[in-house]
């Protein structure tokens, strides 16, 4: 039987993860336009570097795709990772990362939500707790972030 960790690295292998990026990627642009279109302009960091030493974007918002909360009823909220299954320890990231993201913004192509990382942090010990091979988070149940996210936009509507 093969464990989640045999699992991930036999999918990193295989470029699972490097499809994961793109489909985050396409995402961002998706954000991106959907903010425009309300004023809201996003200037991303184009460096690896950049990035590092000051997040995603100038606006401050960490963007995550979230392609499976409408089958479990949960948005993942990240708070920590590491960039490979086999490395050990785990890196703040998500709405624990230390840049200047003030905003973390998660959903998929049809539904967008717009959290405060403060407040996110704020709410973390309340939801379950999970950890996969190179992500750890909670689960924040979607009803729960329609009560708590600063906007929600239906893309479309």
């Amino acid at each position: 039987m093969e464990t989640r960790l045999q699992k991930s690295q036999r999918e990193y292998a295989n470029g699972y993860y490097a499809e994961k990026l793109e489909q985050g990627l396409q995402f961002q642009d998706v954000v991106t336009r959907e903010l425009y279109q309300r004023g809201i302009v996003v200037v991303g960091y184009a460096s690896r570097r950049a990035q590092i030493e000051h997040g995603e974007n100038m606006l401050g918002a960490e963007i995550k795709r979230d392609g499976k909360f409408r089958e479990t009823g949960n948005l993942y909220i990240e708070i920590a990772e590491k960039a490979h299954p086999d490395r050990k320890d785990f890196v703040p990231s998500g709405i624990n990362r230390r840049d200047n993201s003030w905003l973390f913004v998660i959903g998929d192509e049809k539904s967008i939500w717009i959290f405060s990382t403060k407040y996110l942090r704020m709410l973390s010990s309340r939801y379950e707790q999970r950890e996969m091979p190179t992500s750890r988070g909670f689960l924040l149940p979607v009803s729960e972030a329609d009560k708590y996210c600063v906007r929600k936009i239906e893309v479309g509507a």
